[in-house]
């Protein structure tokens, strides 16, 4: 009899409920099994048209396998699309049959903002109030929703290019209680702020305009963006640098930061082998397929209970 994956939307994705805790979890417990080698991953294929758009794909195995395909459009906001989209399989670690075909949006947005907590809850002020967005579209709002759950936020900045993506981002951050402030400048978001998450759209074009030494000394930054945004000769402010994994960073031809700024990696991070540094930290990461599987995975076990 002919096998049918299940077809899962992002609507059906986010109507599972998984929250903050879970997927930090979900992660951490990934992070550790690729530490010791029970979790299986390749390097990411990134293939660029050379006209701002990239398609990037990850193959990762453990439990089940995941394969995750997505392409970054910039100008698909301007024809009413996300600018992120794609598909994530899910196949049997054992058969290859075909398990789940899911919407790669709600998935990559949450698995880079619970990359990004894994780090907070180790790096950042837990009394963090001012949380602050250079780029205000996906990354953005699934930072906010599990930022939001881990600190007592009292307030968003919110600076970036689009108009309709800023009002959207103030709009959930005061529908959650919050007070939210559209920052008219670069500086007026980093100033003061205990938390900053970068996340603009990749584009390999475009001058630097962040200045981490507007940072105060207990500020942590969240940097999904390949550090495009930042000043290059800022960078030094940051005392503690935490990538999402060192060997791939290493390898990289353009290293965010030189080999020897980088204090450790997601992975030693959760083991509690990297030392607390006091200044500003920050995590600066590429992505890496262990969030897509950990998030996939927890999507696909959640499913399968829920169906019993």
């Amino acid at each position: 009899m002919p096998f049918a994956p299940r077809i899962l939307s992002n609507e059906a994705l986010q109507d599972l409920g998984i929250g903050a805790k879970e997927t930090i979890a979900a992660i951490q417990d990934t992070l550790r099994k690729k530490a010791d080698g029970s979790f299986i991953t390749t390097p990411k294929s990134v293939i660029q048209p050379g006209d701002g758009r990239y398609t990037m794909t990850t193959l990762s195995s453990g439990a089940v396998t995941v394969v995750k395909c997505v392409s970054v459009c910039p100008e698909n906001p301007t024809r009413d699309l996300p600018s992120i989209m794609g598909a994530i399989m899910v196949l049997d670690a054992e058969t290859g049959a075909c398990l789940a075909v899911m919407d790669a949006e709600w998935i990559t947005g949450i698995r880079t903002a619970g990359l990004s907590a894994v780090a907070a809850k180790e790096m950042a002020d837990p009394a963090s109030e001012t949380i602050s967005f250079v780029g205000c579209g996906v990354q953005a709002r699934t930072h906010l929703e599990l930022f939001a759950q881990l600190f007592p936020l009292r307030r968003i900045r919110a600076y970036g290019r689009g108009q309709a993506n800023i009002d959207r981002l103030c709009g959930m951050a005061r529908e959650m209680g919050l007070e939210a402030e559209h920052a008219q400048s670069p500086e007026a978001a980093l100033d003061d702020a205990d938390i900053v998450v970068t996340s603009i759209t990749l584009t390999y074009t475009g001058a630097p305009f962040l200045d981490a030494r507007r940072l105060k000394p207990t500020a942590f930054a969240a940097i999904t963006d390949i550090a495009k945004p930042w000043l290059p000769e800022s960078l030094d402010m940051f005392k503690m640098v935490v990538v999402d994994d060192l060997e791939q960073e290493l390898s990289m031809p353009s290293p965010m930061v030189p080999a020897e700024q980088i204090s450790g990696d997601l992975m030693t991070l959760v083991d509690g082998k990297v030392a607390m540094q006091d200044g500003p930290r920050a995590l600066m990461f590429r992505g890496i397929a262990a969030g897509d599987y950990a998030l996939a995975a927890k999507v696909w076990e959640t499913v399968e209970r829920s169906s019993h």
